[in-house]
């Protein structure tokens, strides 16, 4: 079993020194990977439904929390980290210029020196926010799917081409290259929707909360529809608090469970401090590694 620290750029931790102590607990403690969370505004007043609490609302129904851009903060701690790997949970992807995402992740991991950066992406569920941005809701799913096969042309070809409904270009150089001409794809979302594009097209599938059987299912079927291996399909699942719990996971195939450092999205923060994370790595992560 491997282990993520998530929701880990909000709070004290949208601050610069205090993200650089923490990656590095994780990284001493024997975390696998810490994750970012993102929005790029929180429309006032906003009626979308956050589809993770019972109220609606995010967290304790906070607007102005501060949520720094997830590919810029996690480049700020990968200068600090030598070994952790670099996720986001999620980045939205139908809200941002695939050809500018991609150039931008590429950098990222060809900087942090290959193979550490794990793009979780997810279609957006607050409308306000897409138009604000200018950005059309409806169509996000189709955007999604094709905005990812955009990116892996830019990764994998020397002069990239690719003609789609939203986005095309024609022998084009996108330097740098990421070390290894891929990077991995993590899809997030707790709908049927998002197992079954994870089944389709991703390396990965992780649900924002539980360990939800059905989706995993989903997720599966899928895959095998799509001609694919579901087992290639990295799970990540939400860390349950007992570790006979992870341990039941980790038969039932999850690769990895993600810790939280905050209670802002409305998990409980089962670790606060880079003290709470060194101790999490004692008491847990060692443990089960025995």
């Amino acid at each position: 079993m491997k282990f993520g620290l998530r929701y880990a750029n909000l709070g004290r931790y949208a601050n610069g020194p205090a993200a650089v102590e923490l990656a590095q607990a994780a990284e001493a403690a024997g975390f696998d990977s810490i994750w970012t969370v993102e929005h790029v505004v929180v429309p006032h007043g906003y009626q979308s439904r956050y589809p993770y609490s019972d109220t609606g609302r995010m967290g304790s129904g906070l607007e102005d929390f501060p949520i720094p851009d997830p590919l810029i903060w996690l480049t700020y701690i990968a200068s600090a980290t030598r070994t952790l790997k670099l996720g986001t949970a999620i980045l939205i992807l139908p809200q941002r210029n695939p050809v500018i995402t991609a150039k931008a992740v590429a950098s990222l991991d060809h900087l942090a020196g290959g193979g550490r950066v794990l793009l979780g992406i997810g279609v957006g569920w607050l409308a306000e926010e897409f138009a604000t941005l200018g950005v059309p809701f409806e169509d996000r799913g189709a955007r999604t799917d094709e905005y990812v096969a955009a990116m892996r042309a830019l990764w994998s070809q020397e002069r990239a081409s690719f003609s789609g409904r939203f986005v095309s270009f024609r022998n084009v150089f996108c330097r740098p290259l990421p070390p290894n001409r891929r990077i991995p794809i993590i899809v997030g979302g707790d709908t049927k929707a998002a197992a079954r594009r994870a089944g389709r097209i991703g390396d990965g599938y992780f649900p924002a909360r539980g360990a939800p059987a059905e989706l995993y299912d989903e997720m599966r079927r899928a895959a095998v529809e799509a001609g694919r291996n579901p087992d290639d399909i990295e799970i990540t699942a939400a860390a349950p608090a007992e570790i006979s719990e992870i341990e039941a996971l980790a038969k039932r195939g999850v690769s990895r469970v993600a810790v939280p450092v905050s209670g802002a999205a409305g998990l409980p923060a089962q670790v606060r401090t880079p003290d709470d994370v060194l101790r999490y790595g004692k008491d847990v992560i060692a443990r089960l590694r025995d």
